[in-house]
C-alpha cells in the first residue's frame, strides 16, 4: 500500500491538489474522503471534479447525498454524513456508482465499512490551526499504487 502525505497550506492548495489528482482518475476510480467536519473535503472534491474537467458549480451533497455531473467522464460526488444506517447507501443504488463507468467520490466514505469496494484511493484530511492543513493518501489496490507514484512526480517535489 503507498502512503503519501502532502501539507497544504491552504484551501487554493488543497483544490489545486484534487484538481491534478483529478487528472489522473479514470473509468471506475473510487476516492474516498475522510478528515473533521471543515478539513476540506468538499474543497477537494470540486478540485477533483476540475481535474475531470465539469465546469458546472460543484457544491456539497450533504442533502441530496449524491450529485452527478459531467466532465470527460461523468463525476459521482456523494456524501454519506447524514446517512445513519450505511446499509442504506445500497438503497440508494450505491454500488452503481461504486462499480460504473464514472469516477466516484465519497465524502465520510469511511461510514460504509464493509459496502467499500476491494479497492480505492482514500484521502484523508486533517487540520490544524498551529500546523496547518495535510492531506494523507493511501492507495488501496495496485490501480490507486500507481495513481500516486504519478501524483508523487507532479504534486509531492516539495514539502
Amino acid at each position: 500500500m503507498t502512503k503519501v502525505q502532502k501539507w497544504l497550506k491552504d484551501a487554493g492548495a488543497t483544490g489545486e491538489l484534487g484538481r491534478i489528482l483529478g487528472r489522473l482518475l479514470g473509468p471506475g476510480d473510487v476516492v474516498i474522503l475522510t478528515g473533521e467536519l471543515g478539513a476540506g473535503k468538499t474543497t477537494l472534491a470540486q478540485g477533483l471534479a476540475r481535474g475531470l474537467g465539469v465546469t458546472g458549480r460543484v457544491t456539497s451533497p450533504t442533502f441530496t447525498l449524491i450529485q452527478e455531473h459531467q466532465g470527460r467522464l461523468p463525476f459521482y460526488h456523494i456524501d454519506i454524513y447524514r446517512l445513519d444506517d450505511p446499509g442504506a447507501a445500497v438503497e440508494l443504488g450505491l454500488e452503481e456508482y461504486l462499480y460504473g463507468r464514472g469516477v466516484t467520490v465519497i465524502e465520510w466514505g469511511e461510514r460504509l465499512g464493509e459496502l467499500l469496494p476491494p479497492e480505492y484511493l482514500e484521502v484523508c484530511l486533517e487540520y490544524d490551526p498551529r500546523s496547518g492543513r495535510r492531506a494523507i493518501l493511501k492507495a488501496r489496490g495496485e490501480r490507486y499504487d500507481r495513481i500516486l507514484e504519478e501524483l508523487i512526480k507532479i504534486a509531492c517535489s516539495g514539502p
